[in-house]
């Protein structure tokens, strides 16, 4: 008796499951990899200075620093020193924010054109107080026409370390 073989069919593959997962997981991503790029703010280091004392000069153009310390807030013209109602000692409840806020938003009236800042920060400066004083410092809110505009102040911030107090 002659060995009967098997007919082997061949097998079909199904991708009908993998292409419905394709078509909705890939339109996801993309929106998901958006979003994610919003949130990021772009910073640099601020220029490198020397250490000597630069002479007063109402010619040269702001050079914004704003310097997060333990006990204060020091806003300073990197040519002409500390501008007007600055240190702002911290309160009660922590910086003093608002003050720092109200001294920028003079600035950027004075300032219309300009855009750069730095945040020098001394070490052991809890992250939140950073984010506070980069916020102020970034944007705020004026009134124009009688509604609260929320409006731009010196969007290009650099980050570094605070200059150390010599004694």
């Amino acid at each position: 008796m002659p060995a009967r073989r098997l007919k082997k069919t061949q097998a079909h593959l199904e991708i009908t499951a993998f292409i419905n997962l394709i078509v909705v997981l890939v339109p996801f991503l993309l929106s998901v990899s958006v979003f994610t790029h919003l949130a990021v703010i772009d910073l640099s280091l601020p220029a490198q200075s020397n250490d000597q004392v630069q002479k007063l000069d109402p010619n040269k153009p702001l050079k914004l620093e704003v310097i997060v310390r333990a006990n204060r807030i020091e806003v300073n013209d990197k040519h002409g020193g500390a501008l007007p109602g600055s240190p702002f000692q911290n309160l009660a409840t922590g910086p003093d924010i608002q003050g720092v806020s109200a001294l920028l938003q003079a600035l950027k009236l004075k300032y219309p054109h300009h855009d750069d800042a730095s945040v020098l920060v001394e070490n052991e400066i809890p992250y939140d107080r950073v984010v506070q004083v980069m916020d102020a410092v970034r944007a705020g809110h004026q009134v124009q026409g009688g509604h609260l505009v929320a409006t731009d102040y010196f969007p290009n911030i650099s980050v570094g370390d605070a200059p150390v107090i010599r004694q």
